[in-house]
């Protein structure tokens, strides 16, 4: 079997650049409107590969035949989520987003309480799930001069990792028989539907510029369209455990990004809250990893 490192370090350095991309996006697209857009071309791009791969036929069949899930996942695992992390990147550093985020398997652990009874529970969890909460405390007040504002777009940010576990859940526990690019193909095309309306609402009020524009070509082609693709091979060819590693390595390339393009400051508050929080996943998680969501998936 070939090394998974290169691919591994692939998809978290474009993984990494969607908070960047979203950062610059949201100057001035309104949130719900860029990630419609970023969804729908998404979408569209990934049926296009499915047609390509697998014939035109044979796809429709499989996304009408998975139309709930799809559904399902495209509020819970797309059109919800996306949408937080850029309304709250209208808030805060694109770095501490990237920070913020890491935090779904922290939440897939407390909804497996309710939902996997099956799953052990010991001092283990418990202590990463209470290190891993401290460390979004820590970030969540990384930037006092923001105020309320800038503590909402943190946890708009946290709570977009609580709806990518619902989603990982809901596709561990009810999603059976579908393959992986038909589910990520139909959530994208189905969260775009979803989040039309408020597109319709709050269009742009005004021609967006050059930088906005690219960023968003950007997020659509690298994070949400090839990013998807070098996650199915990384699964085929090395199974989820290893490819759930870009969690750890996602944030790393975002700070880096954000650090030196968009000369965001990188405090000693916002780097030991992503130690808490990666050490609280690393605890929280266990030797399991529950779901399609976690692996670790672009914001």
């Amino acid at each position: 079997m070939k090394s998974y490192w290169p691919l591994l370090f692939l998809l978290a350095s474009i993984w990494g650049a969607s908070y960047l991309f979203i950062k610059v996006g949201v100057e001035d697209f309104p949130p719900a409107a860029m990630t419609d857009i970023r969804l729908l071309v998404a979408g569209l791009l990934l049926f296009g590969y499915l047609a390509a791969t697998s014939g035109a036929r044979r796809s429709l069949a499989e996304l009408r035949a998975a139309w709930l899930p799809c559904l399902v996942l495209g509020l819970v695992n797309a059109a919800l989520p996306m949408s937080l992390v850029a309304w709250g990147e209208t808030h805060i550093d694109s770095s501490i987003a990237a920070i913020a985020q890491p935090s779904v398997p922290i939440f897939i652990t407390l909804l497996g309480l309710r939902f996997l009874p099956q799953e052990p529970f010991g001092l283990m969890r418990v202590a990463g799930l209470a290190i891993g909460i401290g460390g979004v405390a820590i970030v969540t007040g990384v930037h006092p001069e923001g105020g309320w504002w800038a503590a909402a777009g943190t946890l708009a940010v946290v709570a977009s990792s609580a709806a990518y576990a619902v989603g990982g859940l809901y596709g561990q526990l009810q999603v059976r028989g579908t393959r992986g690019p038909v589910l990520a193909t139909g959530n994208l095309l189905f969260g775009a539907a979803l989040l039309l309306p408020l597109t319709v609402a709050r269009p742009p009020t005004e021609m967006p510029s050059f930088a906005s524009v690219a960023a968003l070509g950007g997020l659509i082609l690298l994070p949400t369209v090839i990013g998807q693709l070098i996650l199915f091979r990384m699964l085929r060819l090395h199974g989820s455990r290893r490819s759930s590693l870009v969690t750890y390595l996602m944030p790393g390339f975002a700070l880096v990004y954000g650090s030196t393009i968009l000369d965001e400051p990188v405090t000693a508050a916002a780097l030991g809250g992503l130690v808490l929080i990666l050490g609280g996943v690393a605890l929280a998680s266990g030797r399991r990893i529950l779901g399609p969501r976690a692996q670790g998936e672009p914001a």
